[in-house]
């Protein structure tokens, strides 16, 4: 990849992050976009949002018709629910998030495969998928 293309790829994530944001607030949530969130070692999603007493941590990617999402980022997202969020899990929720044009598909990850060392190797999201995270209810 040349210097050109890995800004239009970074472009393309940062729109899609700024879009959640705003989706997330349109449907009651408070959100913010986690500015340093790239492919750092940190362990920060992309975009953090909380609804009542729920916390949930997104992990986004744009793409056309599939996303994958790699084991070490949606471990990022149990690391820093589990780290830096003092709330029972009930209330903390790692989400997987595909902007696939104009659609979205959102995908919960359990912690039961957190814990107990189950993560795919790559998680991935079809734009015929229909997910198992609800923006209006919150979860699945």
């Amino acid at each position: 990849m040349d210097k050109a293309e890995i800004r239009r790829w970074r472009k393309r994530g940062f729109y899609s992050e700024n879009v959640l944001v705003k989706l997330l607030q349109k449907k009651g949530f408070h959100s913010v976009r986690v500015p340093v969130s790239n492919p750092s070692l940190n362990p920060l999603p992309d975009v953090i949002g909380r609804r009542d007493l729920h916390v949930y941590a997104f992990e986004v990617k744009n793409a056309g018709y599939y996303a994958y999402f790699p084991k070490q980022q949606i471990e990022k997202l149990f690391r820093f629910l589990n780290e830096l969020i003092p709330a029972e899990k009930q209330f903390k929720h790692a989400v997987l998030a595909a902007h696939l044009g104009k659609k979205w598909v959102f995908k919960e990850i359990d912690w039961k495969d957190w814990e107990k060392g189950k993560l795919p190797e790559k998680a991935r999201i079809l734009k015929r998928d229909r997910g198992n995270f609800n923006l209006e209810k919150g979860s699945g």
